[in-house]
């Protein structure tokens, strides 16, 4: 429940002063729709991580080496580790996992033969297509739908949550 009247009642956090009860009613419903799309989101991550039999920062890496591949670009294990923000040492252990379990190959870097490249397996693609991106697709279509008052109304919406999100990180 992500209602102020009910989860801060004196209004210590929320005041409610400058809204007519309609307008909470609706800020409110939009805060549960938001609970119910992160509740699937999660859901939807941890089906995919157990199909492929990953761990989070595993699939992680993995989405983001097949983003760098779909950019003509094999990643570096230095390269996932600044993505991740972890170390190289626990970067060296995730990628012996996934060479293991025949997610990722060890290639010759193409510019630098001194280094090593990352290159998602055509199956773990294949398999993260079918998972992800069929979501992802009805995603697109769902927003798709919208019209283009709607789209710019949801884009003025999350720039404006994610804005709130990097002061409160930042301060």
């Amino acid at each position: 429940m992500v209602d102020p009247r009910v989860m801060d009642p004196e209004q210590e956090l929320v005041s409610l002063d400058e809204y007519r009860p309609e307008e909470v009613d609706q800020i409110v419903e939009v805060m549960e729709a938001m609970r119910r799309w992160r509740v699937f989101e999660r859901q939807l991550n941890e089906a995919s991580r157990k199909y492929m039999q990953l761990g989070e920062n595993d699939m992680r890496a993995v989405r983001y080496m097949i983003a760098m591949q779909r950019h003509g670009t094999l990643a570096t294990p230095s390269d996932v580790a600044r993505h991740l923000g972890i170390t190289t040492a626990s970067v060296s252990k995730m990628v012996d996992r996934l060479v293991a379990g025949k997610h990722i190959e060890r290639l010759p870097h193409p510019q630098d033969r001194r280094s090593t490249a990352l290159q998602v397996t055509e199956q773990t693609q294949t398999i993260a297509r079918q998972s992800v991106g069929h979501h992802h697709a009805q995603r697109f279509h769902a927003i798709g739908s919208l019209t283009p008052d709607e789209r710019a109304a949801v884009i003025k919406f999350f720039d404006a949550f994610s804005a709130t999100g990097a002061q409160r990180s930042l301060g």
